[in-house]
């Protein structure tokens, strides 16, 4: 799979990322799948990865400022 900023080798990999969940929520979802560029950093998710961050976020704590939770395929 090749990076659509630069061109380069995209790697499987794991990695920690912020979403904001709301104008006051960031989740932070660690160990997530993805495709990271060997050369620029850009990533790539997976349609059933970004379908797990979404249902994530839909039950995070909204009156929470930060949430830190674990992804779990």
């Amino acid at each position: 799979m090749k990076c659509h900023v630069c061109g380069s080798k995209l790697k499987a990999t794991q990695t920690d990322l912020p979403f904001k969940a709301n104008e006051t929520t960031i989740v932070i979802i660690k160990n997530l799948p993805l495709y990271q560029c060997e050369n620029c950093s850009e990533y790539l998710l997976d349609d059933s990865v970004m379908k797990g961050v979404e249902e994530i976020i839909e039950n995070v704590d909204s009156a929470a400022e930060l949430e830190v939770i674990k992804y779990a395929a």
